[in-house]
């Protein structure tokens, strides 16, 4: 994530040639017409943008429902039931990816239903705004 601190110390004015980012993708910035990444400032015109879910998920079942079942095994029989509890472990990474004239820039994220969400949403903004520039 990237933080800004907009307060104005004396003798310092504010950038005036650096536009406002509309939407920022980890280390990558986007404004009307540029593409700001940590290697500089890149035409936003004719970037590609990509997004790879690399995300694998798997089902098991947690500690606590083992000791579980296990306690209520001697009480009762029921204590079986806690061995049908399962949790989701998400694992991989997703990666956003710009091209253009001469940039070539990645940024992964940590896996996860709303990390894709959030990514296809801010990803899909990039590619209209580099369609209208």
């Amino acid at each position: 994530m990237v933080c800004r601190v907009t307060a104005n110390l004396p003798g310092y004015g504010a950038w005036p040639d650096m536009p406002e980012p509309l939407l920022t993708i980890g280390d990558i910035s986007v404004t009307q017409t540029q593409v700001i990444v940590p290697q500089g400032t890149f035409p936003l015109r004719g970037t590609t943008w990509t997004l790879q879910d690399s995300t694998q998920v798997t089902e098991a079942i947690p500690a606590y429902a083992i000791v579980l079942a296990i306690l209520f095994f001697v009480v009762c029989l029921l204590g079986l039931l806690f061995l049908l509890i399962k949790e989701k472990r998400y694992s991989g990474f997703v990666t956003v990816t710009v091209t253009g004239d001469r940039l070539f820039h990645s940024v992964q994220f940590p896996p996860g239903p709303a990390t894709v969400g959030w990514l296809t949403h801010q990803v899909g903004q990039a590619r209209a705004l580099a369609a209208a520039a």
